[in-house]
């Protein structure tokens, strides 16, 4: 329930706190005083879109904060807790607007975003504008409302989640049947790539081998010249570094009988000569291997063209052929595989279908249900609105299994007969303003009765509405009042006198700037208020007496 309304600097509001008790509360004033104003800030706390246009001329923002009882509200208790924004049993709901700037909002001091503001907001107030006739005209804004009067969310949430998931699967396997003649054609040529590709039976290091014995018998004149002429050098010439060596060796020899540190340099030299003799070695077993074998050097480069060319045909580097080869192989076995995994999804998307429509029938079961209930309220609210004979039915029509849905199967219809012996027309085809108006109000009545949202306000819906009908009016709102908290904003004195508080909005002009000012009126302002509701601008002792005579009978 709200406890407390405060606004500033919004619109024509310089300053407003506005307290509000339980029951039915109607707020009146002239034409153009800013009744909707107190509508337009409850609407910004509850998320609607922030628009700087709102914020007082000559101020630089505006500011609107709702002060909620949620004691005997769970589901706010819930959501609370789960966002880690709960404090206890009330709840402080702030929104500032800013000129330069984005808009600001907190849950409890907390800052929030504004869908988090519209998903409180929903469990908070629900707002019926008197525009509100023209949503129900729409097919699913009236699914939506009987959806909601039947109160089976767990079904339509249920509905939809099987939807999505039997949508993918459905995709899934269509994408799958669809490319299955892709697939044949695509498989053919996998597997006759792959045939060459083993074909040519490259080994993991092959290449990098090739390349280097192709490099070795390409210049291996080079390579065994060099290698004669260095050991004829370094052991086997005549003037070889080992002689030299040795010559030296011996000449250290005998003057480091002389002079004993010439012993190191000799070490040094024979440690070299050891070093020569082992290099020549190696160089004399390197020329014992190397073979002259012109045709050795024909194979392999006649290999390495082999490589290239099947390299260049899949437009891959040589040394990638073997990803390349496993990659296909991959793809070829997924593609194999394909029908078999095309079989277990058809047989999941059947599952899924299946489920799906079961759940999708208990809610057309449900919402079958609901309709004859909503049709019986709606039609006995329409006799006490002055339609007496008028009739009202909610039509729910299953489609084909195969038209379903993320909503279901069914196509959902309110239908209307205002007068007796009129046949049931669908409610766009109603031409009296007037009459579609009566039975928007008596369709949100008794939707409303049945929610569990604690506040209701009502925006003008009493527009085209009067006489002994505006009475009527009155007492459903009144009868909503006494489990809901109700805030009407009225212009039919009828609804004005059936309210628990009455609340008056009055616009002055002060210095060149206009003011809104809302206040609550006591037993005698309200016979004054009612009065001038009734009598315009001149109001007479009868007039009063009328209104007097109104509040009593109301018990307002």
């Amino acid at each position: 329930m709200l406890n407390l309304i405060t606004v500033q600097d919004l619109v024509i509001v310089s300053q407003l706190e506005l307290e509000l008790g339980p029951g039915l509360t109607a707020l009146t004033g002239e034409t153009g005083a800013g009744k909707s104003i107190l509508i337009d800030a409850l609407g910004l706390t509850l998320g609607d879109k922030a628009d700087a246009s709102l914020i007082r001329s000559g101020c630089e923002r505006a500011e609107i904060s709702v002060d909620v009882d949620i004691t005997h509200n769970p589901p706010a208790r819930a959501w609370l807790a789960e966002q880690a924004l709960d404090d206890g049993d009330e709840c402080l709901i702030r929104r500032v607007l800013v000129r330069r700037g984005r808009a600001r909002a907190t849950i409890n001091g907390r800052a929030v975003s504004s869908a988090q503001l519209r998903a409180l907001g929903e469990l908070l107030v629900d707002i019926h504008g008197q525009h509100a006739h023209q949503s129900l005209l729409r097919p699913a804004a009236q699914r939506t409302l009987l959806d909601g009067y039947a109160a089976h969310q767990a079904l339509t949430s249920a509905v939809a989640e099987h939807y999505r998931r039997y949508r993918a699967l459905d995709q899934r396997w269509k994408t799958l049947t669809e490319a299955r003649t892709e697939r044949e054609e695509r498989l053919e040529l996998l597997r006759f790539q792959l045939e060459e590709l083993e074909a040519l039976e490259l080994g993991e290091h092959e290449l990098d081998e090739l390349d280097a014995e192709q490099r070795r018998l390409a210049n291996q004149g080079e390579l065994q010249a060099t290698a004669a002429t260095l050991v004829e050098r370094l052991y086997e010439g005549e003037q070889s570094l080992r002689d030299h060596l040795g010559r030296a060796s011996a000449d250290l020899s005998g003057l480091s009988t002389i002079d004993p540190s010439l012993g190191e340099p000799r070490e040094l030299i024979d440690g070299a000569t050891v070093q020569i003799e082992e290099a020549a070695a190696h160089l004399r077993h390197y020329l014992d291997g190397l073979e002259m074998d012109p045709t050795r050097l024909g194979v392999v480069e006649q290999r390495i063209g082999q490589i290239h060319d099947l390299a260049r045909k899949y437009r891959v580097a040589p040394e990638q052929l073997l990803a390349f080869s496993a990659e296909r192989r991959d793809e070829l076995q997924r593609l194999e595989q394909a029908d078999q995994s095309l079989e277990a999804l058809a047989a999941e998307r059947e599952q899924a279908r299946a489920a799906l429509l079961e759940r999708a029938e208990a809610l057309s079961a449900s919402r079958r249900a609901a309709a004859q209930r909503l049709s019986e309220t709606v039609t006995t609210a329409m006799q006490e609105l002055g339609m007496g004979g008028g009739r009202f039915q909610v039509e729910v029509e299953p489609g084909a299994a195969e038209t379903i849905g993320s909503q279901g199967l069914d196509a959902v219809a309110f239908l209307v007969s205002a007068n007796p012996g009129q046949p049931l027309q669908p409610l766009a085809k109603v031409a009296s303003g007037g009459e579609l108006s009566r039975i928007s109000l008596a369709i949100q009545v008794a939707t409303a009765e049945v929610g569990g949202i604690p506040t209701l306000v009502f925006d003008e819906v009493d527009v085209g509405i009067g006489g002994g009908v505006a009475e009527i009016v009155g007492r459903l709102l009144r009868r909503l009042g006494e489990n809901r908290q109700v805030l009407c904003v009225t212009h039919l004195a009828q609804v004005a006198a059936q309210a628990h508080q009455h609340l008056r909005v009055q616009k002055s002009a002060r210095e060149d700037q206009t003011f809104t000012r809302i206040d609550p009126l006591d037993a005698e302002q309200r016979i004054d208020e009612v009065a001038r509701m009734l009598g315009g601008t001149e109001i007479t002792e009868t007039t009063r007496a009328h209104a007097a005579e109104m509040l009593r009978l109301s018990g307002g």
